[in-house]
């Protein structure tokens, strides 16, 4: 391989359309604006990129069969470089609140909901399931699972995408979803080493500082992560965030040495793949230039340079600073085996290509989709039932209003949560209407739903990250004052039940995808028990040092 080639295996990049060669014209001037190239092809044929990253809002991901033609669209193109080789392709599908592959294929509950379901063997039916149609897409490294232990209620970017706040469980269940992967062919990613579940601060946007002394670190953070090597995980991605007692330089573990080559690599054993955290997020661009960056991941000790900015300033700056004696071609040799190493694992070098035949055979089928949805009934939880309100009877409370907040939808799931459980519930035999308020609902939406609740014999309400003075608490106070039965749903993190303490009835799904929303919706109508327990604590709103509600709480009937 030329050096060039060598600086081009280290680097995974975003390329923006459906086709790798005809994209929408859109796709190709954001291409042009971003990129400065036209295509996936003449992305690969410029700078022989060893990794694609697909997102949904690169346009990538329309539907199963158009995602497989540019998997085999991107290798061929690749493959037919000199001394060409198959393309490592990769995506972010945490299922959840985080899948960039919507339906047809199967979307399974997120990682805080198999938390509450606390089965390591659903853990790993969705590995192993999630992974086979990933693999026939084309698609062999997953950025999943997440390996944060999720201690801050106030995480504003783990929060559900972890397994939960007890770090033997997150081990656990971690380990089994590497293992489901893997045994599909799937690179299986446990992220964001060192560990991002006790932060704050967003990273995309900020430079989170995560105060713990080692002795915390090693046993909270660094357990999920030593079970990950354990069990022989392909790759392992970094955060961008400050440990100042891991390292006290100010560098974000991204960037530190002590952390990746020190801690990672010579500590905890790890001899797999390391690969950053977007290089475009703001939590590793605060104290260093786009041109130094990728530079300084490579000398920590990261092998893969995962969508920087600018291509062109991340790839032309390794190739000078192997030019100028920064880097050495040595150092580069050590990260380019072991992304060979990985693709030959995975099979690439044997048969990069998949088919519409493996597609129609695996993606979405009837049996994944069942599975699904008896995971998610395993882990919806019941925190709150007075007067054993739930199930709700269909002959005493057969119209149901349904309102709340309507997030948008992760990836290509059906939404509006509001519609979708209403729907359900028709379908279960009530009378169910839909009523959107929103996440910030206006006075006038407020009164609209309490006048509608007037007609109906229950609401049900989903809630959507609830704050002490926000408008989404005085919507459910209204309601409940009404006298009408109140069942509310905390469709994405499990804490705003301590904001809502009148609620006659209340659900956590840790997720607003169809899957669970529908696993609430018999939940309530009593075709199914509620089985979560609580991952996490939830503190009272009064005083945050006390537990309202532990881990492992949850109601049954």
């Amino acid at each position: 391989m030329t050096l060039e080639e060598k600086v081009g295996q280290l680097f995974v990049m975003r390329v923006y359309g459906h086709s790798a060669t005809a994209p929408d014209q859109a796709d190709i001037d954001a291409n042009l604006e971003e990129l400065g190239v036209r295509t996936a092809a003449e992305l690969i044929a410029r700078y022989r990129v060893g990794g694609i990253i697909y997102f949904t809002w690169t346009h990538n991901t329309r539907d199963p069969h158009q995602i497989a033609a540019l998997s085999n669209g991107i290798q061929k193109v690749s493959l037919d470089q000199p001394r060409g080789l198959p393309v490592l392709i990769s995506t972010d599908q945490e299922y959840g609140a985080v899948a960039r592959v919507g339906k047809p294929a199967t979307l399974f509950p997120g990682a805080m909901a198999l938390g509450a379901g606390g089965s390591r063997e659903d853990a790993r039916t969705v590995g192993r399931l999630g992974g086979a149609e990933l693999r026939a897409l084309g698609i062999r490294q997953d950025y999943s699972p997440v390996a944060d232990v999720n201690v801050n209620p106030a995480n504003p970017v783990i929060g559900v995408r972890s397994f939960g706040a007890d770090p033997d469980a997150v081990a656990g269940l971690v380990t089994a979803e590497v293992k489901g992967y893997q045994s599909a062919g799937v690179a299986a990613t446990a992220k964001h080493f060192p560990g991002h579940g006790d932060t704050a601060v967003d990273s995309h946007f900020g430079f989170p500082v995560i105060t713990h002394s080692r002795e915390l670190w090693s046993a909270l953070d660094a357990v999920p992560f030593r079970a990950a090597i354990r069990a022989g995980i392909d790759s392992v991605m970094t955060a961008h965030i400050m440990v100042p007692a891991l390292d006290p330089s100010g560098d974000p573990a991204t960037l530190s040495r002590p952390i990746l080559t020190g801690i990672l690599r010579e500590e905890l054993g790890y001899d797999g793949l390391v690969v950053t955290d977007s290089l475009g997020m703001e939590g590793v661009r605060t104290k260093y230039g786009d041109d130094r960056v990728p530079v300084l991941a490579l000398k920590a000790g990261v092998d893969q340079l995962l969508n920087p900015p600018s291509i062109d300033v991340a790839w032309h700056a390794v190739l000078n600073a192997v030019h100028g004696g920064e880097l050495t071609e040595a150092r580069l040799d050590e990260s380019v085996l072991r992304v060979l190493r990985l693709k030959t694992k995975l099979g690439l070098l044997e048969n990069p290509y998949v088919s519409d035949t493996g597609v129609d055979h695996t993606v979405g089928t009837a049996a994944h989709r069942r599975a699904a949805d008896r995971i998610a009934e395993r882990t919806t939880t019941l925190l709150v039932n007075e007067e054993r309100l739930l199930p709700l009877s269909r002959r005493r409370t057969p119209r149901v209003l349904v309102v709340g907040a309507d997030p948008a939808s992760p990836s290509g799931t059906d939404g509006p949560p509001t519609t979708v459980l209403a729907t359900a519930l028709t379908e279960l035999g009530f009378t169910a209407t839909a009523l959107s308020t929103g996440t910030a609902p206006s006075a006038e939406g407020i009164d609209n739903a309490v006048a509608a609740a007037g007609g109906v014999d229950a609401v049900v309400v989903g809630t959507y990250n609830v704050t002490a003075t926000g408008s989404q608490k005085t919507l459910v106070e209204r309601l409940v004052a009404t006298g009408v039965p109140v069942v509310a749903i905390a469709i994405r993190n499990p804490y705003d039940v301590a904001q809502l303490p009148d609620v006659h009835a209340y659900l956590a799904t840790y997720s607003w995808t169809d899957v669970e929303l529908r696993a609430a919706a018999r939940v309530i109508a009593g075709s199914a028990r509620p089985r979560g327990r609580l991952p996490v604590a939830v503190q009272r709103a009064d005083d945050p040092a006390k537990a309202l509600y532990p881990i492992g709480y949850g109601l049954t009937y």
